[in-house]
């Protein structure tokens, strides 16, 4: 179950637009090899990966909300932290289980579902506060 970009979400920020395309992208890859039965190697790189890509994607986006003093910075910066938890959650449950299908659900339902949502809702606050700044 492929996770969709679409026009919808977009927040209006390039940078910030190109980073969620890219997340989109790469939790696609991740499912893409856990369906695909790659090794554990393969799914580890990816989770690894995307990681790292997350973490670098909600500093750069915290620091646009800072940098134009962006009201709702406290609120996002919670649920980056919340996202980060998870996802850190789902690596060690990978580490500790491999591929499994209650990890290939949770990938799913907690990443897929948490980031429409929080771009969608969150996301898109900031880029109508950004153009009213502008």
């Amino acid at each position: 179950m492929a996770v969709q970009w679409s026009d919808e979400l977009a927040v209006g920020v390039g940078a910030i637009d190109e980073q969620h395309k890219g997340i989109f992208s790469r939790i696609n890859n991740l499912l893409n090899a856990m369906a695909q039965g790659k090794g554990r190697d393969e799914v580890g790189k990816v989770i690894t990966f995307l990681a790292d890509y997350v973490v670098k994607h909600f500093k750069a986006e915290e620091e646009i909300m800072a940098k134009h003093n962006y009201d709702g910075i406290s609120s996002q910066k919670t649920e980056h932290a919340q996202f980060i938890r998870d996802f850190s959650a789902l690596k060690m449950d990978f580490e500790k289980n491999g591929v499994t299908t209650h990890l290939v659900l949770q990938v799913q339902n907690k990443l897929c579902n948490w980031l429409k949502n929080h771009i969608g809702s969150e996301d898109k606050k900031i880029g109508a506060f950004l153009k009213k700044c502008a």
